[in-house]
Protein backbone atom coordinates (compact mmCIF):
# COMPACT_ATOMS: atom_id res chain seq x y z
CA UNK A 1 0.00 0.00 0.00
CA UNK A 2 2.75 2.48 0.91
CA UNK A 3 4.21 1.97 -2.81
CA UNK A 4 1.18 2.47 -3.98
CA UNK A 5 0.38 5.58 -2.54
CA UNK A 6 3.72 6.93 -3.27
CA UNK A 7 3.24 6.52 -6.90
CA UNK A 8 -0.59 7.90 -6.89
CA UNK A 9 -0.04 10.59 -4.60
CA UNK A 10 3.28 11.99 -5.40
CA UNK A 11 4.65 11.28 -2.13
CA UNK A 12 8.09 11.02 -0.83
CA UNK A 13 7.06 9.01 2.12
CA UNK A 14 4.80 7.11 3.26
CA UNK A 15 4.20 5.47 6.50
CA UNK A 16 1.56 3.49 8.53
CA UNK A 17 0.61 5.23 11.79
CA UNK A 18 -0.51 2.38 13.61
CA UNK A 19 -4.49 4.11 13.39
CA UNK A 20 -6.92 1.99 11.99
CA UNK A 21 -10.92 1.70 11.56
CA UNK A 22 -13.67 0.42 9.82
CA UNK A 23 -16.90 -1.33 9.49
CA UNK A 24 -19.12 -4.35 8.02
CA UNK A 25 -18.45 -2.92 4.65
CA UNK A 26 -14.58 -1.40 4.38
CA UNK A 27 -11.27 -0.86 6.36
CA UNK A 28 -9.47 1.86 7.00
CA UNK A 29 -5.71 2.64 8.30
CA UNK A 30 -3.86 5.80 8.42
CA UNK A 31 -0.67 7.04 6.59
CA UNK A 32 1.76 9.91 7.60
CA UNK A 33 3.42 11.19 3.88
CA UNK A 34 5.95 14.65 3.85
CA UNK A 35 1.90 16.24 2.51
CA UNK A 36 0.03 15.06 5.10
CA UNK A 37 -1.33 12.49 7.42
CA UNK A 38 -4.30 10.49 5.02
CA UNK A 39 -6.97 8.06 5.86
CA UNK A 40 -7.22 4.86 3.06
CA UNK A 41 -10.41 2.97 3.07
CA UNK A 42 -10.07 -0.36 1.22
CA UNK A 43 -12.45 -2.65 -0.09
CA UNK A 44 -12.41 -6.06 -2.02
CA UNK A 45 -15.01 -6.09 -3.70
CA UNK A 46 -14.89 -5.77 -7.69
CA UNK A 47 -17.96 -2.97 -7.23
CA UNK A 48 -15.99 -0.82 -4.50
CA UNK A 49 -14.78 1.43 -7.46
CA UNK A 50 -18.26 2.10 -7.86
CA UNK A 51 -19.14 2.54 -4.39
CA UNK A 52 -15.90 4.57 -3.82
CA UNK A 53 -16.54 6.97 -6.55
CA UNK A 54 -19.87 7.56 -4.98
CA UNK A 55 -18.67 8.17 -1.93
CA UNK A 56 -15.99 10.73 -3.26
CA UNK A 57 -18.79 12.18 -5.11
CA UNK A 58 -20.76 13.00 -2.35
CA UNK A 59 -18.18 14.01 -0.28
CA UNK A 60 -16.85 17.03 -3.04
CA UNK A 61 -21.01 17.79 -2.91
CA UNK A 62 -20.86 18.46 0.59
CA UNK A 63 -17.78 20.16 0.63
CA UNK A 64 -18.83 22.73 -1.44
CA UNK A 65 -21.90 23.46 0.60
CA UNK A 66 -19.60 24.91 3.27
CA UNK A 67 -21.95 24.25 6.12
CA UNK A 68 -20.86 21.15 7.20
CA UNK A 69 -17.43 19.32 8.07
CA UNK A 70 -16.43 16.08 5.65
CA UNK A 71 -12.83 14.83 5.13
CA UNK A 72 -11.82 16.08 2.04
CA UNK A 73 -12.04 13.39 -0.71
CA UNK A 74 -8.35 13.03 -2.43
CA UNK A 75 -8.18 10.32 -4.80
CA UNK A 76 -9.87 6.13 -5.53
CA UNK A 77 -7.40 3.98 -6.95
CA UNK A 78 -7.34 0.50 -7.62
CA UNK A 79 -5.91 -1.80 -4.91
CA UNK A 80 -3.15 -4.18 -4.98
CA UNK A 81 -4.39 -7.92 -5.26
CA UNK A 82 -8.12 -5.95 -6.41
CA UNK A 83 -10.94 -3.96 -5.09
CA UNK A 84 -10.38 -0.57 -4.81
CA UNK A 85 -9.30 2.06 -2.17
CA UNK A 86 -10.16 6.00 -1.53
CA UNK A 87 -7.73 7.89 -0.18
CA UNK A 88 -8.73 10.87 2.08
CA UNK A 89 -7.64 13.11 4.62
CA UNK A 90 -7.51 12.29 7.48
CA UNK A 91 -9.44 14.26 10.94
CA UNK A 92 -8.37 13.01 14.21
CA UNK A 93 -12.32 12.22 15.30
CA UNK A 94 -13.71 11.37 18.51
CA UNK A 95 -17.27 10.57 19.81
CA UNK A 96 -19.80 12.99 18.95
CA UNK A 97 -20.54 14.67 22.33
CA UNK A 98 -20.46 18.38 22.97
CA UNK A 99 -21.28 19.43 19.29
CA UNK A 100 -24.32 17.61 19.00
CA UNK A 101 -26.72 20.67 18.65
CA UNK A 102 -23.95 22.41 16.41
CA UNK A 103 -24.76 19.22 14.00
CA UNK A 104 -28.25 19.82 13.73
CA UNK A 105 -28.12 23.44 13.03
CA UNK A 106 -25.40 22.66 10.24
CA UNK A 107 -27.08 19.58 8.51
CA UNK A 108 -30.10 22.14 8.44
CA UNK A 109 -27.83 24.11 6.75
CA UNK A 110 -26.61 21.59 4.04
CA UNK A 111 -30.07 20.93 3.90
CA UNK A 112 -31.17 24.40 3.23
CA UNK A 113 -28.10 25.25 1.27
CA UNK A 114 -29.81 24.21 -2.20
CA UNK A 115 -33.21 26.22 -1.31
CA UNK A 116 -31.45 29.23 -0.73
CA UNK A 117 -29.42 29.11 -3.56
CA UNK A 118 -32.49 29.27 -5.43
CA UNK A 119 -33.32 31.90 -3.87
CA UNK A 120 -30.39 33.80 -4.20
CA UNK A 121 -30.14 33.15 -7.76
CA UNK A 122 -33.87 34.95 -8.36
CA UNK A 123 -32.98 37.84 -6.70
CA UNK A 124 -30.42 38.22 -8.60
CA UNK A 125 -32.21 37.43 -11.95
CA UNK A 126 -34.28 40.42 -11.13
CA UNK A 127 -30.70 42.95 -10.54
CA UNK A 128 -29.20 44.86 -12.96
CA UNK A 129 -25.67 44.12 -13.90
CA UNK A 130 -25.77 40.64 -11.82
CA UNK A 131 -25.41 36.84 -13.72
CA UNK A 132 -22.61 36.45 -16.38
CA UNK A 133 -21.87 32.96 -14.83
CA UNK A 134 -20.95 34.57 -11.72
CA UNK A 135 -22.80 31.46 -9.74
CA UNK A 136 -21.05 28.67 -10.46
CA UNK A 137 -23.16 25.85 -9.09
CA UNK A 138 -26.71 26.09 -10.22
CA UNK A 139 -29.94 25.71 -8.41
CA UNK A 140 -30.71 21.84 -8.57
CA UNK A 141 -34.46 21.57 -9.26
CA UNK A 142 -34.98 17.99 -9.26
CA UNK A 143 -33.94 14.92 -7.46
CA UNK A 144 -31.20 12.32 -8.03
CA UNK A 145 -27.61 12.58 -8.15
CA UNK A 146 -25.30 12.28 -11.14
CA UNK A 147 -23.14 9.68 -9.80
CA UNK A 148 -24.54 6.03 -8.73
CA UNK A 149 -24.42 6.50 -4.76
CA UNK A 150 -24.16 2.99 -2.81
CA UNK A 151 -25.91 2.45 0.97
CA UNK A 152 -23.94 0.04 2.30
CA UNK A 153 -22.79 -1.75 -0.57
CA UNK A 154 -25.47 -1.61 -2.84
CA UNK A 155 -26.10 0.75 -5.62
CA UNK A 156 -29.14 3.16 -5.51
CA UNK A 157 -30.35 4.86 -8.45
CA UNK A 158 -30.36 8.54 -8.85
CA UNK A 159 -31.22 8.88 -11.90
CA UNK A 160 -32.78 12.73 -12.14
CA UNK A 161 -36.85 13.00 -11.67
CA UNK A 162 -38.75 15.59 -11.85
CA UNK A 163 -41.51 14.35 -8.64
CA UNK A 164 -40.26 13.16 -5.29
CA UNK A 165 -42.53 10.89 -4.68
CA UNK A 166 -41.75 8.98 -8.16
CA UNK A 167 -38.46 8.79 -7.60
CA UNK A 168 -38.68 7.64 -3.71
CA UNK A 169 -41.54 4.71 -4.63
CA UNK A 170 -39.66 3.84 -7.85
CA UNK A 171 -35.81 4.04 -7.37
CA UNK A 172 -35.50 3.63 -3.62
CA UNK A 173 -38.33 1.13 -2.44
CA UNK A 174 -38.95 -0.75 -5.64
CA UNK A 175 -35.05 -1.99 -5.92
CA UNK A 176 -34.96 -3.13 -2.68
CA UNK A 177 -38.38 -4.84 -3.04
CA UNK A 178 -37.05 -6.76 -6.37
CA UNK A 179 -33.88 -7.72 -4.22
CA UNK A 180 -36.45 -9.09 -1.79
CA UNK A 181 -38.80 -10.81 -3.95
CA UNK A 182 -35.22 -12.25 -6.18
CA UNK A 183 -33.63 -13.48 -3.25
CA UNK A 184 -36.78 -14.96 -1.05
CA UNK A 185 -40.24 -14.50 -3.06
CA UNK A 186 -41.24 -12.95 0.11
CA UNK A 187 -45.25 -13.27 -0.79
CA UNK A 188 -46.65 -10.86 2.34
CA UNK A 189 -43.97 -8.29 1.21
CA UNK A 190 -45.03 -8.47 -2.31
CA UNK A 191 -48.24 -7.83 -1.20
CA UNK A 192 -48.08 -5.04 1.28
CA UNK A 193 -46.02 -3.43 -0.88
CA UNK A 194 -48.09 -3.35 -3.48
CA UNK A 195 -51.10 -1.81 -1.21
CA UNK A 196 -48.66 0.59 0.07
CA UNK A 197 -47.43 2.01 -3.36
CA UNK A 198 -50.79 3.28 -4.23
CA UNK A 199 -50.89 5.20 -0.62
CA UNK A 200 -47.66 6.82 -1.07
CA UNK A 201 -48.78 9.69 -2.47
CA UNK A 202 -51.85 10.42 0.68
CA UNK A 203 -48.86 11.39 2.65
CA UNK A 204 -47.21 14.40 0.57
CA UNK A 205 -50.25 16.34 0.13
CA UNK A 206 -50.22 19.75 0.01
CA UNK A 207 -46.38 19.36 0.83
CA UNK A 208 -43.99 21.68 -1.28
CA UNK A 209 -40.54 19.72 -1.72
CA UNK A 210 -37.46 21.35 -2.58
CA UNK A 211 -34.41 18.91 -3.68
CA UNK A 212 -32.04 18.78 -0.84
CA UNK A 213 -28.58 17.97 -0.57
CA UNK A 214 -28.45 14.95 1.54
CA UNK A 215 -25.60 13.04 3.47
CA UNK A 216 -28.00 9.63 2.60
CA UNK A 217 -26.71 7.68 5.27
CA UNK A 218 -26.63 9.42 8.35
CA UNK A 219 -26.68 7.17 11.22
CA UNK A 220 -24.92 7.41 15.38
CA UNK A 221 -21.96 5.22 13.26
CA UNK A 222 -21.00 8.43 10.62
CA UNK A 223 -21.19 11.12 12.35
CA UNK A 224 -17.95 12.40 14.80
CA UNK A 225 -16.81 15.52 15.99
CA UNK A 226 -12.81 17.18 16.24
CA UNK A 227 -11.32 19.94 18.79
CA UNK A 228 -13.16 22.29 15.78
CA UNK A 229 -16.58 20.61 15.91
CA UNK A 230 -19.07 18.13 14.32
CA UNK A 231 -17.77 15.93 11.30
CA UNK A 232 -20.23 13.72 9.28
CA UNK A 233 -18.52 10.77 6.97
CA UNK A 234 -19.15 8.14 4.71
CA UNK A 235 -22.07 9.63 2.71
CA UNK A 236 -24.70 7.85 -0.02
CA UNK A 237 -25.83 11.71 -1.10
CA UNK A 238 -28.41 12.41 -3.51
CA UNK A 239 -30.51 15.46 -3.46
CA UNK A 240 -33.85 14.47 -2.01
CA UNK A 241 -36.21 15.01 0.33
CA UNK A 242 -34.87 16.56 3.71
CA UNK A 243 -37.13 14.72 5.83
CA UNK A 244 -35.20 11.51 4.74
CA UNK A 245 -32.38 12.52 6.41
CA UNK A 246 -33.88 12.13 9.87
CA UNK A 247 -35.22 8.23 9.17
CA UNK A 248 -32.22 6.22 10.04
CA UNK A 249 -30.71 8.80 12.68
CA UNK A 250 -33.81 7.67 14.70
CA UNK A 251 -33.68 4.26 14.03
CA UNK A 252 -30.39 3.12 16.09
CA UNK A 253 -29.91 6.08 18.25
CA UNK A 254 -26.85 8.38 18.53
CA UNK A 255 -28.04 11.67 18.73
CA UNK A 256 -29.90 13.63 21.55
CA UNK A 257 -32.34 15.62 21.81
CA UNK A 258 -30.35 18.92 21.47
CA UNK A 259 -29.39 17.87 17.84
CA UNK A 260 -33.35 17.47 16.96
CA UNK A 261 -34.24 20.97 18.99
CA UNK A 262 -31.17 22.60 16.67
CA UNK A 263 -32.39 21.17 13.55
CA UNK A 264 -35.89 21.41 13.54
CA UNK A 265 -35.33 25.19 15.10
CA UNK A 266 -34.34 25.79 11.38
CA UNK A 267 -36.46 23.41 9.50
CA UNK A 268 -40.04 23.17 11.44
CA UNK A 269 -41.88 19.16 11.31
CA UNK A 270 -44.36 19.68 8.47
CA UNK A 271 -47.83 18.27 9.10
CA UNK A 272 -47.68 14.72 8.68
CA UNK A 273 -43.53 14.09 9.47
CA UNK A 274 -43.97 11.12 11.93
CA UNK A 275 -45.69 8.97 8.63
CA UNK A 276 -43.16 10.16 6.55
CA UNK A 277 -40.34 9.05 8.66
CA UNK A 278 -41.58 5.55 9.23
CA UNK A 279 -42.07 5.49 4.77
CA UNK A 280 -38.22 6.90 4.84
CA UNK A 281 -37.05 4.09 7.47
CA UNK A 282 -38.88 1.44 5.32
CA UNK A 283 -35.73 1.84 2.83
CA UNK A 284 -33.31 1.69 5.46
CA UNK A 285 -35.06 -2.01 6.91
CA UNK A 286 -35.43 -3.16 3.81
CA UNK A 287 -31.49 -1.91 2.86
CA UNK A 288 -30.83 -3.81 6.23
CA UNK A 289 -32.71 -6.95 4.93
CA UNK A 290 -31.00 -6.84 1.67
CA UNK A 291 -27.56 -6.36 3.28
CA UNK A 292 -27.67 -8.92 6.36
CA UNK A 293 -30.76 -11.19 5.97
CA UNK A 294 -34.40 -11.38 6.93
CA UNK A 295 -33.79 -10.47 10.73
CA UNK A 296 -35.17 -6.77 9.42
CA UNK A 297 -37.98 -8.67 7.63
CA UNK A 298 -40.25 -7.82 10.84
CA UNK A 299 -39.39 -4.38 11.29
CA UNK A 300 -40.08 -3.94 7.65
CA UNK A 301 -43.23 -5.78 7.33
CA UNK A 302 -44.56 -4.05 10.37
CA UNK A 303 -43.69 -0.24 8.72
CA UNK A 304 -45.62 -1.55 5.54
CA UNK A 305 -48.64 -2.58 7.34
CA UNK A 306 -49.34 0.31 9.99
CA UNK A 307 -49.12 2.83 6.85
CA UNK A 308 -51.31 0.86 4.57
CA UNK A 309 -53.94 0.85 7.95
CA UNK A 310 -53.48 4.43 9.55
CA UNK A 311 -53.30 6.10 5.53
CA UNK A 312 -56.62 4.39 4.84
CA UNK A 313 -57.86 5.36 8.18
CA UNK A 314 -56.84 9.02 7.09
CA UNK A 315 -58.16 9.10 4.08
CA UNK A 316 -61.51 7.92 5.45
CA UNK A 317 -61.92 10.45 8.03
CA UNK A 318 -61.22 13.28 5.13
CA UNK A 319 -64.12 11.51 3.13
CA UNK A 320 -66.24 11.39 6.23
CA UNK A 321 -65.28 15.03 6.51
CA UNK A 322 -66.01 16.34 2.99
CA UNK A 323 -69.43 14.42 3.27
CA UNK A 324 -70.47 16.33 6.30
CA UNK A 325 -70.00 19.36 4.46
CA UNK A 326 -72.10 18.52 1.68
CA UNK A 327 -69.47 17.36 -0.75
CA UNK A 328 -70.31 14.21 -3.35
CA UNK A 329 -67.36 12.26 -3.34
CA UNK A 330 -66.97 9.26 -5.55
CA UNK A 331 -63.45 7.35 -3.69
CA UNK A 332 -61.48 5.12 -6.60
CA UNK A 333 -59.47 2.82 -5.64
Amino acid sequence: MEELLKRELGCGSVKATGHSGGGCISQGRSYDTDRGRVFVKVNPKAEARRMFEGEMASLTAILKTNTVKVPKPIKVLDAPGGGSVLVMEHVDMRHLSSHAAKLGAQLADLHLENKKRGETLLKEAGTVGRGGGQEERPFVDRFGFDVVTCCGYLPQVNDWQEDWVVFYARQRIQPQMDMVEKESGDREALQLWSALQLKIPDLFRDLQIIPALLHGDLWGGNVAEDSSGPVIFDPASFYGHSEYELAIAGMFGGFSSSFYSAYHGKIPKAPGFEKRLQLYQLFHYLNHWNHFGSGYRGSSLNIMRNLVKSVSELFTRMLLGWQDLGVDVKPSY
